[in-house]
C-alpha cells in the first residue's frame, strides 16, 4: 500500500545497505558505492554503559584501555551478542552516513547481511536493532547471497554459483540458482581463529603472548594457506611469559601457515562438504564456471590455490572481496521488486513486511 509519509521520507533519506560484520561494518549507499567502513567496535564506560567511542577510533583503544573504559565487540560470529551496543552502533553508522551526505532526517531503508546459519531468534534481533536505530524499513538478507550480488554473479538465472565468504567470525558457503539458496553450510570459524590461533603458536613456541592486533598484522602481512614462491618474515611484538619483559621474535611464512593450517583445513573441509550435497546438475555448473571468494578471509596469500587445489575446480578472488556483501546488499535496494525473491524468509511471505 502507498504509504505518503514514507514517500516524503525518502526524499530526505537514503537507501543503504549494511553487512554488518563480527570485524568490520561497511555501508553502501545506493547510487553513491561504498561510503563508510569502521571496525564493530564500542568503547563504553564500565558503570555508566555511556559510550566514549565507537568504529576506528574505539578500536584503536583495544588493549589499551583503562580499567573504567571496555572495548568490545557486540558481534560475535556474525550474529548480536550485546543487542543494546549492537543498536548504538547502527545508529552512529546510519547517521554518519546521512552527515556525509548532508542529510538531516535518517530514516532510510536499510538492508542488512546476515550470515545464513541464523536462527529465527537472531535474524529477529537484527531486524529490530535495525528499525529501533532509525531505519523506517529494514530487510535481511543473508550473507553469501549479498556477497553472490556484490560479486556480479548471475543469482537469479538457472545457472549454479558457488561463493565462500570467510569473514570475521564465519565462513559461509552456499550454492546459488534461481535467486536462492540451494545448498549452504555456515562455519564459526573465520578470520578470528585465524587470529587466535596465531596467538596461541606464539605462546607455545615462542613463550611469547602478543595482543590481537598483532596477530591480526601478522595474519595480514605474511599469513599463507599455500606455499609461496618467496617465504616472508616479519617481528612478532610482546611480552615474554618467563620474564615478563618486552620481547620480539622473527617469524617466517612458513611458522604462521603451521600456526592457522587448523582453521584453513576446517574450512577447505566446509567447502568440500557443500560440493558433496550439491545436486549434479549444479556440480557441472561449478565445474565450468568456478567457485568465488569473498570476505576479508579471501585476502589470505595462496587460499584460493588451497581451495582450488582440494576442489579441483577453479577458485578466483572477486574484486574488492571486502565489501561484496555490503555492495550486494545496497544492490538490492535497488531493484527490490526484481530482488524480492532474495531475501530472507521472513520478508518473502510477508512476516516481517
Amino acid at each position: 500500500m502507498f504509504n505518503p509519509l514514507n514517500a516524503l521520507l525518502g526524499l530526505f533519506s537514503l537507501d543503504i545497505g549494511i553487512d554488518l560484520g563480527t570485524a568490520n561494518t561497511l555501508v553502501s549507499v545506493r547510487g553513491k558505492g561504498i561510503v563508510l567502513n569502521e571496525p564493530s567496535v564500542v568503547a563504553i564506560e564500565a558503570k555508566s554503559k555511556k559510550v566514549v567511542a565507537i568504529g576506528l577510533e574505539a578500536k584503536q583503544m583495544v588493549g589499551r584501555t583503562p580499567a573504567n573504559i571496555v572495548a568490545v565487540r557486540p558481534l560475535r560470529d556474525g550474529v548480536i551478542s550485546d543487542f543494546e551496543t549492537t543498536e548504538k552502533l547502527l545508529v552512529y553508522f546510519i547517521r554518519r552516513v546521512h552527515q556525509q551526505m548532508m542529510l538531516s532526517l535518517p530514516r532510510p531503508r536499510v538492508v542488512v547481511g546476515i550470515p545464513s546459519g541464523c536462527t529465527e531468534v537472531e535474524k529477529r534481533a537484527v531486524y529490530e536493532a535495525s528499525l529501533s536505530a532509525g531505519a523506517r524499513e529494514a530487510y535481511l538478507i543473508e550473507e553469501p547471497m549479498a556477497a553472490a550480488i556484490g560479486a556480479g554473479l548471475p543469482v537469479t538465472d538457472s545457472v549454479g554459483n558457488m561463493v565462500v565468504d570467510i569473514g570475521g567470525g564465519t565462513t559461509e558457503v552456499a550454492v546459488i540458482a534461481l535467486g536462492g539458496i540451494v545448498v549452504s553450510r555456515s562455519i564459526r570459524v573465520a578470520g578470528d581463529e585465524l587470529d587466535e590461533e596465531i596467538i596461541r603458536y606464539a605462546r607455545e613456541k615462542y613463550n611469547l603472548l602478543v595482543g590481537e592486533r598483532m596477530a591480526e598484522k601478522a595474519k595480514m602481512a605474511i599469513g599463507s594457506a599455500y606455499p609461496l614462491e618467496q617465504e616472508q618474515t616479519m617481528l612478532l611484538r610482546g611480552r615474554n611469559l618467563l620474564t615478563g619483559l618486552p620481547q620480539s621474535v622473527e617469524v617466517s611464512s612458513v611458522e604462521i601457515r603451521e600456526a592457522i593450517s587448523g582453521p584453513i583445513h576446517i574450512i577447505t573441509e566446509a567447502v568440500r562438504n557443500t560440493l558433496d550435497e550439491t545436486p549434479p546438475e549444479l556440480v557441472a555448473d561449478l565445474m565450468e564456471h568456478g567457485i568465488a571468494l569473498v570476505g576479508g578471509g579471501a585476502l589470505v596469500q595462496g587460499l584460493a590455490q588451497r581451495l582450488s587445489e582440494e576442489t579441483r575446480m577453479k577458485v578466483t578472488v572477486a574484486d574488492e572481496p571486502l565489501t561484496c556483501v555490503a555492495k550486494g546488499a545496497g544492490r538490492v535496494l535497488g531493484e527490490l521488486d526484481a530482488l524480492r525473491k532474495v531475501l530472507s524468509a521472513a520478508h518473502r511471505d510477508g512476516r516481517w513486511g
